[in-house]
């Protein structure tokens, strides 16, 4: 693999500790971030007045000498595909994409082709960051398959540490439209004895708890309290639909982001997702409650009704705070049009 070379030296009054050091003396340019600088430390790629250096907590002092083998990103094996994207905005350091259901973000085992990273090669060219040793593209963050909407991807290396450092601090504002069974109403006394389910003012229900793999189906997430990793989803309801409601249209947002949170955490409060063919499960719903034509859609819909609405970040670059909404697909609109009043 093609490397580069860093050098520089610690300036006046460093931190004692050795990252913090790094982190603050290494030219901007580079666009290395401390959590970069962390994994090259560890892999053995620094050193500190010509010898090795791999403890975080290592003491430093001013003129001392840094040198840093930085991986030069190798070509991708992905090809380009020319695939239509809707882009909602783009600049020299970042594109935003509006992306449909039945897009897979990067190709993978079973899907080499058609994916997001292909459209983005064809769309871009060379520009997209690649960051970490390979060319990635550019992903800083993905969605499920069939989930719809906002997706950021970097086109430079600075733009990509800078957005994935905000990820990582879970500064980003995400917002999620769903269709849910039934109603996640503070109302609900069911709701009181499930672990982890609370309520915030504005009937906001929280869910609160560990994620991980599925203990005998590695492809799903479960929730567990002693094991994973710490996850909370809140949300609320738009609009609830039926007499009585059995189906209603929520709003998401993550506190953090894990994967498949919303479609777990739903799950576990006994609110799967309509269309969940992994979480949601299909259920009974009266047709005396909702209609037939109501009844129909929702059996029928394709999907886990699940919409990236909202995408809220501040520009790695320029440091304006940027937001961008996303309006429902037409098949989950036209789902909530068939809800509607009868």
């Amino acid at each position: 693999m093609a490397t580069r070379l860093v050098t520089f030296q610690i300036a006046e009054t460093p931190p004692k500790r050795l990252d913090k050091a790094l982190s603050r003396d290494v030219p901007e340019a580079e666009a290395l971030s401390r959590t970069r600088l962390a994994r090259l430390m560890a892999e053995g790629h620094v050193r500190l007045n010509g010898a090795e250096v791999r403890d975080p907590k290592g003491k430093v002092a001013e003129g001392d000498s840094v040198e840093i083998t930085v991986p030069v990103a190798d070509e991708t094996h992905i090809g380009p595909e020319d695939i239509p994207l809707d882009v909602i905005y783009e600049d020299d350091d970042l594109i935003v994409i509006n992306k449909p259901a039945d897009m897979v973000v990067h190709p993978a085992p079973g899907t080499p082709n058609g994916t997001l990273v292909n459209a983005l090669l064809h769309h871009c060219g060379d520009t997209l960051s690649g960051v970490g040793g390979v060319q990635r593209p550019g992903i800083v963050h993905r969605i499920d398959k069939e989930t719809s909407g906002l997706l950021v991807v970097a086109k430079s290396d600075r733009a990509h540490q800078g957005l994935a450092a905000q990820f990582e601090k879970h500064s980003v504002e995400r917002y999620y439209r769903a269709v849910v069974y039934g109603v996640p109403d503070a109302n609900d006394p069911r709701l009181r004895g499930v672990r982890g389910v609370s309520f915030e003012s504005g009937n906001i229900m929280r869910v609160t708890t560990m994620l991980a793999r599925h203990k005998t189906d590695r492809q799903k997430q479960a929730v567990y309290f002693d094991q994973g990793r710490h996850a909370v989803t809140r949300s609320r309801i738009v609009e609830a639909f039926g007499t009585p409601p059995v189906v209603s249209l929520i709003e998401c947002w993550l506190e953090t982001g894990r994967t498949h949170q919303i479609r777990v955490h739903m799950a576990h409060a006994g609110h799967g997702l309509v269309g969940d063919p992994t979480y949601g499960g299909r259920r009974k719903l009266a047709e005396k409650a909702i209609g037939a034509g109501a009844l129909a859609a929702v059996q029928a819909f394709p999907r886990q009704a699940l919409h990236a609405a909202v995408l809220g970040f501040e520009h790695p670059v320029s440091g304006e705070m940027m937001r961008f909404e996303a309006p429902l697909p037409e098949d989950m609109a036209g789902l909530i049009e068939a809800l509607g009043p009868r």
